[in-house]
């Protein structure tokens, strides 16, 4: 098997040298039908168009060989079945039991772990009808009208990111907020015109030992306490009352204060960043209803259904991954940017961001070897069209080629048809453009057009000229709804999974994050006492001794 991956590997790189000495307009030149056999749709709801990537079929079916001699195939059967795809944290990765049906059955340890996430359900389920009927009430009798949930990463990004896209379908009787950053700025700005009688906390940390969310967790009930308790008598029953946790520590969420019935479980087979769909996701519950909540499950539910049953060259999310791997490895595009055309996505780049890279920013395979090959490509991006107008420039002329994700949506959620039209219009220019380009003879034809001489022309057409070959995926849905983008979500983090099998490294752990929290806990009280040990490395150590000049002033 591994003589058939290098074979195949090797034919690859001699296909892309044929290959990158293509033009976009060469291929679909070459082939009217480009567009049909690389596109293809899921459900009712969305359209995918790989036909503006620089492959051809031919490259594709080898790199669905590949795959195979990667063992993708049972390795995605994995993520159905206990598993330990989380070697050295030796956890599982079932993040998939969560969006799946009461009457199913997926064991772990012996255990069928589907009854557990129907109960956390229903839990969540009774709450939002308690707050959105006003049942449940703070300490003076109020109902709750304000929700501010407490996180960071995965507690945060994916849940913050839902709720803004699914702004249309908000309810009515409660707003949600977020807080993550440590810096007090970010609490300071959400509790700001708060009213503490009508606020309830949802403190969303797995170990519930994260540094930034138990001090925004502590700050926050300090600012309910001071305004709502008359004495330690009462403070249990205030805090009761205003915070709910999120945790796989139930425990520590009771020392904090917190009622025991009012602590939504999840377990350590659900990573952070794959957690949107479990009690994770109350803020969303509770911001569209929870009706809306389980329309975002099933749409997730149809990408993995679409995932485990489809061959690969028709499956999207490992064709998606396919060419992630395509352009980095063999077109040395290391870059990857997502631009989706709604405003009300406008977080979803950043909640990419954290899928992609904390999942598969790793450089050691899953023996522990040093990797030498690129794996997760830099991620980054921006809502459209405002994109347009901060660094398209340098997509289309740049020195730098980059590969991007478009995403569209056809129907508007707001009452404004001819803004969608235009934003749609602008969405399909950019991926024609990047593709195809423009030619000094297409330049010097449109300046002739307008009048001017041939000197005039021969000095303006070279800045006017745009190579094309920027490869780009379009994904098209006919409205963002709580089912369409459920089912986009779970394709990228699809996509994501995949490209970790493929490269043969743990998507689901996260060593890297800690070194940095662990190397801030000295620091930290060196900087509260005013007092540097002066035991770190020099730049260090001059730092603290800045800090702590200035904190004294």
């Amino acid at each position: 098997m591994q003589d058939k991956n290098k074979e195949l590997d090797q034919q690859l790189k001699e296909l892309a040298e044929y290959e990158s000495a293509l033009t976009s307009v060469q291929r679909f030149a070459a082939d009217p039908e480009r567009f049909k056999r690389l596109s293809c749709t899921l459900g009712d709801n969305w359209l995918f168009d790989f036909s503006k990537q620089s492959i051809s079929p031919q490259a594709l079916s080898l790199l669905c060989d590949w795959a195979r001699s990667q063992r993708l195939e049972p390795q995605i059967t994995q993520l159905f079945s206990d598993n330990q795809l989380n070697n050295t944290e030796k956890r599982a990765v079932l993040h998939t039991a969560l969006r799946m049906p009461a009457n199913a059955h997926l064991e772990h340890n012996g255990k069928n772990v589907i009854p557990d996430v129907q109960r956390v359900l229903s839990q969540m389920r009774n709450f939002c009808a308690q707050v959105h009927s006003g049942q449940w009430r703070g300490i003076t009798g109020k109902p709750i009208s304000h929700i501010v949930n407490i996180g960071i990463g995965g507690s945060d990004l994916g849940p913050a990111m839902v709720v803004r896209a699914l702004r249309a379908y908000q309810q009515q009787s409660v707003q949600v907020q977020f807080v993550s950053n440590m810096d007090g700025a970010d609490l300071t700005a959400v509790l700001a015109g708060l009213d503490p009688e009508q606020t309830l906390f949802i403190v969303s940390s797995k170990t519930f030992t994260t540094a930034e969310t138990l001090t925004n967790a502590l700050s926050a009930k300090r600012w309910l306490l001071e305004r709502l308790s008359d004495g330690e008598e009462t403070e249990s029953q205030t805090v009761s009352h205003h915070f709910v946790a999120v945790t796989s520590n139930v425990s520590a969420a009771v020392n904090f204060g917190v009622a025991p019935d009012n602590c939504f479980e999840f377990w350590d087979w659900v990573g952070g960043r794959f957690s949107l769909w479990s009690a994770v996701g109350l803020s969303i519950a509770l911001a569209i209803g929870f009706e809306q909540f389980e329309q975002l499950l099933q749409g997730a539910y149809l990408a993995d259904c679409h995932l485990r049953d489809t061959p690969l060259e028709q499956n999207v999310p490992v064709l998606m991954a396919l060419f992630t791997h395509w352009n980095s490895r063999y077109l040395n595009l290391n870059t990857e940017a997502i631009f989706p055309y709604s405003q009300d996505m406008a977080l979803f780049a950043d909640y990419l961001q954290q899928l992609g890279m904390e999942s598969n920013g790793k450089s050691v395979d899953r023996q522990g070897e040093k990797i030498t090959e690129p794996t997760c490509p830099l991620m980054w991006g921006a809502v459209g069209s405002n994109g347009q107008h901060a660094f398209f420039q340098l997509f289309h002329q740049g020195s730098h080629v980059i590969a991007a994700d478009f995403i569209g949506f056809v129907q508007p959620n707001d009452d404004f048809p001819e803004h969608q039209t235009k934003l749609l219009a602008n969405l399909f220019a950019q991926t024609a453009a990047l593709a195809f380009g423009r030619s000094r003879s297409q330049v010097e034809a449109e300046l002739s057009a307008q009048g001017l001489t041939v000197a005039e022309i021969a000095e303006l057409a070279p800045y006017m000229v745009m190579d094309g070959n920027r490869p780009s995926t379009t994904l098209l849905c006919k409205r963002i709804t709580p089912y369409s983008l459920g089912t986009l979500l779970a394709l990228y983090e699809h996509k994501t999974a995949i490209l970790g099998m493929l490269w043969n490294i743990n998507s689901f752990d996260q060593w890297g994050v800690e070194l940095g929290k662990k190397l801030a806990i000295p620091i930290a009280k060196e900087l509260a006492t005013g007092i540097p040990s002066h035991q770190h490395d020099a730049s260090t150590n001059g730092l603290i001794d800045q800090a702590c000049a200035w904190a004294k002033r």
